[in-house]
């Protein structure tokens, strides 16, 4: 497992989209990997406020969805987690706890992306100090 590429997945509306999945196959073909997905579990709208644990069912769908999906195409998934509803929070929780070469965050277009609107990608990078590759889904997953 030494030349195993350990590739940590940051998704959370766009777990399920067909932009990620092209993009973890493309990385798969370009050597052996195994992949861990994080599910920040970030509660929408007013929920913040009302409820911080209202994103940990949805969180809980996309990741079940997405393993499924995943592991259906051939793909390792070594571990899927629902994170800290905090995205950067929950990338530091997961390569504190594990051992990543790269890390893929998964973000909604610009003009919808609270990640984009706060750098997660950028942040991503240098909170943790390995290479950072960003995906941009159009659909969120929605097919």
């Amino acid at each position: 497992m030494a030349d195993t590429a350990s590739v940590l997945v940051m998704a959370n509306r766009t777990a399920e989209s067909p932009e990620l999945l092209e993009a973890l196959k493309k990385r798969a073909a370009e050597g052996d990997c195994e992949f861990t997905l994080v599910v920040p579990a970030t509660p929408h709208g007013l929920s913040w406020a009302a409820d911080p644990a209202a994103g940990e069912e949805e969180a809980r769908h996309h990741r079940e969805a997405f393993v499924e999906e995943l592991r259906g195409e051939g793909l390792n998934v070594k571990d899927a987690q629902v994170g800290d509803a905090e995205p950067l929070a929950a990338a530091q929780d997961a390569v504190n706890l594990g051992n990543f070469d790269e890390v893929i965050v998964s973000t909604l277009p610009l003009h919808v992306s609270k990640w984009l609107k706060l750098d997660l990608p950028s942040k991503v990078k240098a909170a943790t100090g390995l290479p950072v590759t960003h995906v941009v889904a159009s659909d969120a997953g929605q097919r």
